[in-house]
C-alpha cells in the first residue's frame, strides 16, 4: 500500500530530485575528468565528448554508472534508509536468470518494431561489407560501449526514484512520472522528435513494468540491452545514435513516421506498436504472478 501524508511525498520527492542531481552532475564531472585523461587537451574534452562514437558512448555510460552506483549508496542507502532487497537489487528471483529473461523480453521487443517496419514500409536489409567474424567482433564491440549506459540508465530510472515514488504515490503514477524524465533526458539526442520522445516514454514504462518481475533491477538491465543491442546488431541507429557494423546494412525506406528514420526505430509508430504490446503483455503477466 502507498504511504501517505505530507512528509511521506515530500520526503519522496526530495530524495528523488536529490538522487537525479547527484547522478546527473557526478556523471558530468566524471564524464569530464575521463574525457580529458584520454584527450590530454582540456579544451578539447567538449568536442570529444559530442562526439558521436564507441570510445565517448562508453566513456560517459561508465561515468553515469558510477555517479549512479554513488548515489544509491549516498541518497538511497544512507539518506533514504532504502536496502537493496527493496531496490531489487537483491530479489527471489536469480539475477542471472532475471537477465537472461530480460534480455529475451527485448530483443523480441525490437525484433517486432523492426519487423513492423519492414512489413509497412520499403525498409529491408541488403548485404554489406565484411564477414561472420568481423560481424561478431563489431557485435563485441558495439555490447561493451551499450552495456555499462543501459545498466546506468536502469540504476537511475527503475532504481531509487521508482522505488520511492512508488511506495507513496502509487505503481503507475511513478511509472508515468520517471517515464516523462526518461524520455527528457534523450530530449538533445540527435534526430530526436515529439514521437520519439512519446516512444522513449513508452519504452520506460515496459522497463518499469520489467523491473517488478523476478529478477527486478537485472531483469530491467537485460530488456534494456536486448532492446539496444539488438537494434545495434540489426544495423539500426539506437535512440538517434548510429552503430555501424560488417555484413548487414539496414534502410528505413519509406515514410519516417513509421520508421523513425534516422532516429532508428523508437522514433516511429512501429515501435510504438511493438512497445505497447510489450507493455500489455508484461501487465499480464504481472497479474498473473500477482507482483
Amino acid at each position: 500500500m502507498a504511504a501517505t501524508g505530507r512528509g511521506g511525498w515530500l520526503a519522496a520527492i526530495g530524495w528523488t530530485i536529490a538522487f537525479l542531481a547527484l547522478s546527473w552532475i557526478g556523471a558530468g564531472l566524471l564524464g569530464f575528468v575521463f574525457a580529458w585523461l584520454i584527450t590530454g587537451d582540456v579544451h578539447a574534452v567538449s568536442a570529444w565528448i559530442r562526439t558521436v562514437s564507441g570510445p565517448s558512448i562508453l566513456v560517459q555510460g561508465v561515468a553515469f554508472l558510477l555517479a549512479a552506483l554513488f548515489a544509491t549508496w549516498l541518497v538511497g542507502i544512507k539518506a533514504a534508509k532504502l536496502d537493496l532487497t527493496v531496490l531489487r537489487w537483491r530479489d527471489t528471483g536469480s539475477p542471472l536468470r532475471g537477465a537472461g529473461w530480460g534480455l529475451l523480453a527485448g530483443v523480441l521487443a525490437a525484433v517486432a518494431a523492426l519487423l513492423v517496419a519492414v512489413m509497412l514500409t520499403p525498409s529491408g536489409w541488403s548485404a554489406d561489407a565484411g564477414g561472420p567474424l568481423g560481424y561478431a567482433a563489431s557485435l563485441a564491440r558495439t555490447g561493451a560501449v551499450l552495456a555499462p549506459a543501459a545498466l546506468a540508465e536502469e540504476v537511475v530510472f527503475r532504481g531509487v526514484p521508482l522505488v520511492l515514488l512508488a511506495a507513496v504515490f502509487g505503481r503507475g503514477t511513478a511509472l508515468l512520472v520517471i517515464a516523462v524524465i526518461f524520455a527528457l533526458g534523450h530530449a538533445f539526442n540527435p534526430h530526436v522528435s515529439g514521437l520519439a520522445l512519446g516512444n522513449i516514454a513508452l519504452a520506460s514504462v515496459f522497463l518499469g513494468l520489467v523491473f517488478y518481475a523476478p529478477g527486478g533491477l537485472w531483469t530491467a538491465f537485460g530488456a534494456h540491452f536486448g532492446w539496444n543491442m539488438t537494434l545495434a546488431a540489426l544495423d539500426a541507429p539506437v535512440s538517434g545514435l548510429p552503430f555501424r557494423i560488417p555484413l548487414l546494412d539496414y534502410d528505413p525506406g519509406g515514410s519516417v513516421l513509421v520508421t523513425g528514420g534516422a532516429f532508428g526505430p523508437e522514433g516511429g509508430l512501429a515501435a510504438t506498436v511493438a512497445l505497447t504490446a510489450a507493455c500489455l503483455l508484461m501487465v499480464q503477466r504481472l497479474r498473473k504472478d500477482g507482483a
